[in-house]
C-alpha cells in the first residue's frame, strides 16, 4: 500500500472509536453475582433509524438518537424474562442425520411472504439464536414480506448433537469452521424440506462475531448457489479479532459462573454493558443458562452458561483465520458493520478504497450490535438487500430490439 493509499484510509477512519473485543468486557469493582459494577441500572432506549443509514455511500457513521421504536411496545420496565413469541411466528427441531451424529438443529423461523427475501441469522459464541429477535421484529416493520431464520449452532442454544446410536453428546462439541458452516447450510436445506419450498427464496446471510466467520464461509463454498444475494458481517474483523484472542481468556475469568436467577443475570448483562438494550437481554439472557445439577453447583446460584466458551479455545484461531480474504472475494453483495473500530487491516481497507464492499459504523452500539440498536441495523440490512436485489435491476433495452421499432 502506498504512502498516499494509507493517508487516506487512515483519515478516512480516524473519527472511529477503539475496537471491540469479540466477548465485550466491563472493567469495573465486581458485584455481588461476581460480575462488574456500573452506574444505577437504567434499562435504555432504543434508538430510531437515522437519515444517514438509508445512505447509498459504501462507508458511513450511524450515531444514536432517541426516537420510537416497532419494539417499544414490548418495553416494560422490569428484568423478568420476556417471550420469544412476539418476536418469531415459530420454533423448529430439524433432524439432520449423518454418518456419525445426529444433530437436532434448533431454530426460530417467521417465514417470508411469497417472494420475499429470507434473512438467515447466525449468532456469535456464547449467544444463542435469540440475539437476534428484536432485530427479527424490526426487519419485518422494514420489509413486510421478508422472512427471518434464527439458527442455534451446536453447543449453543437448545441445538442438541447426539452420537449415531442416539445418545446425547457431552461437551466439548466439535466448533470447527467447516463443520460450523456446514451445520448452517444443511439447516436452512432442512428448512426448505420443511416448509415444501420448490426453491429456497433469496436469502441474505448475516452472522454475528463468531456467526461472520460462518456466513462468509457459506458464502464462499457456494453451496446454496445463486440464492444467496449478499452477506453481512457484524462486528468482527480479522485483524482486531485475533489480537483480541489474548484476552478472551480474562473475560471469560472476570464474568460470573452462575446466577441466583434469570433476572439476576439480565440484570448483569445491563449492568456490565454487556447488552446495551434491555428488552433485547430480558429475551435473549434467559436463552443463554440452565438450571444446573444440584451437586455441582451452590443452591443460591442454580443457574449457569449453557455454554462453556472456555473449551471453545483451540478453535479461537480456526474461526478468523482468512476472514478477510474470504470475505472479500466469495460471490454476492458485502455488508461490513461495526460498533466502531480504526483497526481494519490492510486487505479490508485496500477493499474499502476500491468499493469492494459496503462499510458502516454504530459508534454508539456495543459488541452486540442487532441486540443494542436493532432498528438502525435492520434499517441498514434492509437497504442493503434492496441494493443487491436482482429482481429490482430494469436493464436497458437491446440495440436490436430499438433498431426493429
Amino acid at each position: 500500500m502506498s504512502d498516499l493509499q494509507r493517508s487516506f484510509a487512515k483519515a478516512k477512519l480516524a473519527y472511529l472509536p477503539q475496537e471491540p473485543l469479540l466477548f465485550p468486557t466491563a472493567i469495573a469493582e465486581k458485584d455481588e453475582y461476581g460480575g462488574e459494577e456500573t452506574d444505577e441500572l437504567q434499562p435504555l432506549a432504543e434508538s430510531g433509524p437515522s437519515e444517514d443509514s438509508s445512505s447509498t455511500s459504501s462507508t458511513s457513521s450511524t450515531s444514536s438518537t432517541s426516537s420510537a421504536s416497532s419494539t417499544d411496545t414490548i418495553r416494560p420496565n422490569t428484568l423478568e424474562p420476556l417471550p420469544w413469541t412476539e418476536c418469531f411466528a415459530q420454533e423448529y427441531y430439524l433432524e439432520n442425520v449423518r454418518s456419525n451424529e445426529i444433530v437436532i438443529h434448533h431454530v426460530y423461523i417467521t417465514p417470508p411472504a411469497p417472494e420475499g427475501p429470507l434473512f438467515v441469522l447466525h449468532h456469535g459464541a456464547g449467544s444463542s439464536g435469540l440475539s437476534f429477535s428484536l432485530f427479527a421484529v424490526e426487519m419485518r416493520e422494514a420489509l413486510p414480506s421478508a422472512g427471518v431464520l434464527s439458527v442455534e449452532a451446536r453447543g449453543h442454544g437448545e441445538t442438541v448433537v447426539k452420537s449415531s446410536d442416539g445418545q446425547i453428546k457431552d461437551e466439548p462439541h466439535d466448533l470447527s469452521l467447516d463443520l460450523l458452516s456446514s451445520d448452517l447450510s444443511d439447516t436452512i436445506q432442512l428448512v426448505q424440506a420443511k416448509l415444501h419450498w420448490v426453491r429456497l427464496p433469496d436469502i441474505v446471510l448475516v452472522g454475528h462475531s463468531l456467526g461472520g466467520p460462518i456466513v462468509t464461509d457459506v458464502a464462499m463454498r457456494g453451496v446454496l448457489g445463486s440464492a444467496v444475494l449478499g452477506y453481512a458481517v457484524l462486528d468482527v474483523v480479522e485483524g482486531s479479532a485475533m489480537d483480541a484472542l489474548q484476552q478472551m481468556n480474562l473475560y471469560l475469568a472476570s464474568r460470573p459462573k452462575s446466577f441466583p436467577s434469570l433476572a439476576s443475570a439480565i440484570e448483569w448483562h445491563t449492568r456490565s454493558r454487556t447488552l446495551r438494550n434491555s428488552t433485547s437481554a430480558r429475551i435473549s439472557v434467559p436463552s443463554l443458562l440452565y438450571q444446573g445439577p444440584a451437586a455441582s453447583i451452590p443452591e443460591d446460584q442454580p443457574w449457569i452458561w449453557r455454554t462453556n466458551l472456555s473449551v471453545t479455545e483451540r478453535y479461537w484461531q480456526n474461526w478468523f483465520t482468512g476472514l478477510s480474504k474470504k470475505f472479500l472475494e466469495a460471490k454476492g453483495g458485502k455488508l461490513l458493520i461495526l460498533a466502531g473500530t480504526d483497526r481494519l487491516d490492510k486487505e479490508l481497507m485496500i477493499g474499502q478504497m476500491q468499493g469492494k464492499y459496503q462499510l458502516q459504523v454504530f459508534p454508539d452500539a456495543g459488541h452486540f450490535i442487532q441486540e443494542d440498536q436493532p432498528g438502525k441495523t435492520a434499517m441498514v440490512i434492509a437497504d442493503f438487500y434492496r441494493r443487491n436485489d436482482n429482481r429490482a435491476l430494469v436493464l436497458p433495452p437491446k440495440v436490436q430490439d430499438l433498431l426493429k421499432k
